[in-house]
């Protein structure tokens, strides 16, 4: 007897339609399963005939083949358990085999039969409507799969009895619903910066723009105090960017209960990170930070101190907007449109260039140390500002700096000027002016006379290359965006020059 069971089998984020085929026939007693099966779905026969047993059901003794079709196609997972599972008790008679038709199916086993969650129920989800077929899933990530839409039947069991008893109509099963992911308390708020005018400035365009940033400071300048309090302006996820984000999370195993939220991703890796754990990869190539921090913020601190090959590693990922993982049978792209801020001090000791202090290595030090940052790199970034140590009459006088609020009522006024603009062109996959290709933004972003002159005059004297060119235009075109300008002047070119200026250097050091 042979019986059918649909799941699936993650490649990215995206999950591909899979086949489980079970065989009961007479034979050598025993239980195969077939297919490029890895370890874990290997180790999945004795699960599931711990579960079958717990549940009150054992297997006849006859030979069990389980065929994973396409048979060329590497099955990764615990999730195999349960449409395994389910297609023993269809082969026997414990559950109609029609009603399994109708469904997709994934889910780990314990022992003891119950239904342990897996990763990426989100992406199997979305698949199944796709396919015009229901889920059924763990019943912790059934909030997480109830997300694809109210027009996916989705069965969340806590154990097999349960699923058996729903079939057999003794037990009905709820649909489960979403949810939403309450965070604790309140995001740091810009009000807690006291003095650091230009920083915050340019912490505001950044948000704008969705542009790129580097600080340069001494240590306790407030650089990571700058960037931990930058997702308090930026404005929530959009429907798709949240469906996005929350996929990323699903295949990761880090949505929590499976409540989404539509708060923007802000990771924060250590130095120590290698480049599998940043861009992804492994033997398994899961997501790494930067699809983790899709349309969000990678936070980069004590830049220099990553290794050179890992920080390279992120070019590609800068200017494409999504990660490439390619081994010798699979290729995986996960996407990775990120606003990239780092710190960084500006020397070895830290404190060069600081009134009153001198290094002992003189230049070497600052030019050695900021030479570790390559210059492709550093050219892919749109604002560098110098975060100077903060005075004591800005610690100490009583008046407040502005809240988060405010900024980001300006930074949402900036964002929603720019999704109209690329709508109105027919680009509705582009949000930020940062995400605009070179031929765009020299239509949108078109200076006045006086601005176009100033932009000559400054890359004919700085030597800026035609990345840089394009990025000040558009850092233009969202500080004209802030004014409610509706063309690029002198004024948002030499703001927008001003910071790059910093970077050329930077870059003449690298």
């Amino acid at each position: 007897m042979i019986s059918n069971v649909s799941t699936v089998a993650f490649q990215g984020i995206e999950a591909v339609p899979v086949d489980v085929q079970i065989m009961v026939a007479p034979g050598k007693l025993g239980m195969n399963i077939v297919g490029l099966a890895d370890k874990a779905v290997a180790e999945s026969r004795e699960r599931v005939q711990a579960a079958l047993h717990a549940s009150g059901l054992s297997l006849p003794p006859k030979k069990v083949t389980i065929n994973l079709a396409p048979a060329d196609l590497p099955k990764e997972g615990s999730h195999y358990d349960l449409p395994i599972a389910l297609g023993l008790m269809a082969a026997l008679g414990a559950v109609p085999a029609d009603a399994l038709a109708g469904f997709v199916v994934l889910g780990e086993l314990s022992l003891d039969g119950c239904i342990s969650s897996v990763a990426g129920v989100l992406p199997a989800a979305i698949a199944a409507n796709a396919c015009g077929k229901g889920l059924i899933c763990p019943e912790p990530c059934g909030s997480e799969a109830a997300w694809a839409g109210q027009n996916v039947d989705i069965l969340a069991p806590r154990s097999l009895i349960a699923l058996a008893n729903h079939f057999r109509g003794s037990q009905v099963l709820s649909r489960p619903e979403p949810a939403i992911r309450e965070l604790a308390g309140d995001l740091p708020d810009m009000a807690d910066i006291k003095g650091q005018e230009n920083a915050k400035r340019a912490l505001e365009v950044a948000a704008a723009g969705g542009h790129n940033l580097l600080m340069v400071g001494p240590p306790g300048s407030g650089k990571s105090m700058l960037a931990q309090r930058l997702p308090s302006i930026l404005p929530p996820l959009l429907p798709k960017e949240l469906l996005e984000v929350s996929m990323i999370a699903s295949i990761a195993g880090e949505l929590g209960g499976g409540r989404l939220s539509d708060r923007r991703p802000f990771r924060t890796p250590h130095h120590s990170a290698s480049m599998a754990a940043l861009i992804g990869g492994g033997a398994r190539a899961k997501p790494g930070e930067v699809s983790l921090a899709h349309n969000g913020v990678l936070f980069l601190d004590e830049l220099p101190e990553f290794t050179p090959q890992v920080l390279d590693s992120l070019r590609q990922p800068l200017e494409s907007g999504e990660c490439v993982i390619a081994r010798a049978n699979h290729r995986v792209n996960y996407p990775s449109r990120i606003q990239l801020v780092a710190a960084m001090n500006p020397c070895k000791c830290g404190m060069a260039g600081e009134p009153g202090h001198r290094c002992a290595r003189g230049d070497r030090c600052r030019t050695d140390y900021q030479a570790r940052i390559s210059g492709p790199l550093l050219d892919r970034i749109d604002l560098r500002i110098e975060v100077p140590s903060v005075k004591a009459s800005d610690l100490i006088r009583p008046a407040e700096a502005e809240s988060s609020a405010g900024v980001a009522a300006r930074v949402g006024t900036a964002r929603d000027i720019q999704r109209q603009r690329f709508e109105a062109l027919g680009l509705p996959g582009i949000t930020t002016n940062a995400q605009c290709g070179a031929a765009l933004v020299e239509d949108i972003a078109r200076p006045d006379a006086a601005g176009l002159t100033l932009l000559h005059d400054a890359s004919e004297k700085l030597g800026f290359s035609a990345r840089a060119y394009h990025r000040i235009l558009k850092v233009a075109r969202t500080l004209a965006d802030l004014d409610g300008a509706d063309q690029p002047g002198r004024l948002h070119l030499a703001e927008a020059i001003s910071y790059r200026m910093a970077s050329e250097r930077l870059s003449r050091a690298a």
